[in-house]
């Protein structure tokens, strides 16, 4: 291979670099947008917040459910990816679940309104939720697995359950300034833990 292939190839590796990085960046744009404004904030909002033109959230998402889409994968995979550094760097694995916990009711916030969005197309939605299930439930079985070995909660409680009690908790929360749902879920976990006695 001569040099200049070499330069060339090198060259595309860094342009393929630069284009994840500012798609990654436009996604955490557009689910910081939509936890403020709704996934019906307008498309400008989200260029602005990421610091790019119209044209390049058209070039990477030409329809809104493209970019709702993909904010939601992008959320999913984020939550998915923090579960063991959360393990690994928190006090404990209590802890680390609480923290993941309220990560997880962030990403439930980020995806009100995706329902809406994807009701002509229920079975885009139906494998939306199996990636959902097929990313998270592992990812919160191994810190309420870790947990239960620690001593500090009782053993038995499902990942499942856990997380289809917190999005319950998070329902309507975002329309409603009396409901605290993070104030709930936080009594939720902290009713996980083994008292002394």
């Amino acid at each position: 291979m001569s040099e200049r292939d070499e330069g060339a190839g090198r060259a595309a590796r860094s342009t393929r670099k630069d284009a994840q990085r500012n798609k990654k960046a436009l996604l955490d744009a557009a689910a910081a947008v939509f936890v403020t404004a709704g996934v019906d904030a307008p498309v400008r909002a989200i260029a602005a917040e990421a610091g790019v033109g119209l044209g390049t959230i058209y070039r990477h998402f030409p329809t809104r459910a493209d970019l709702i889409i993909a904010v939601y994968r992008h959320q999913v995979d984020a939550c998915a990816e923090a579960g063991p550094q959360l393990l690994a760097s928190s006090a404990t694995p209590y802890a680390a679940l609480g923290r993941w916990i309220d990560l997880f009711v962030d990403f439930l916030v980020t995806k009100h309104g995706l329902a809406g969005v994807l009701q002509s197309d229920s079975a885009g939605f139906d494998a939306l939720h199996a990636y959902f299930l097929d990313r998270l439930v592992p990812v919160c079985t191994r810190l309420l697995d870790a947990a239960a070995d620690s001593g500090e909660i009782t053993p038995g409680l499902r990942a499942y359950e856990l997380m289809r009690g917190v999005g319950n908790l998070c329902v309507g929360a975002e329309s409603d300034p009396d409901y605290d749902a993070r104030r709930l879920v936080g009594l939720l976990i902290a009713g996980l833990g083994r008292t002394e006695g």
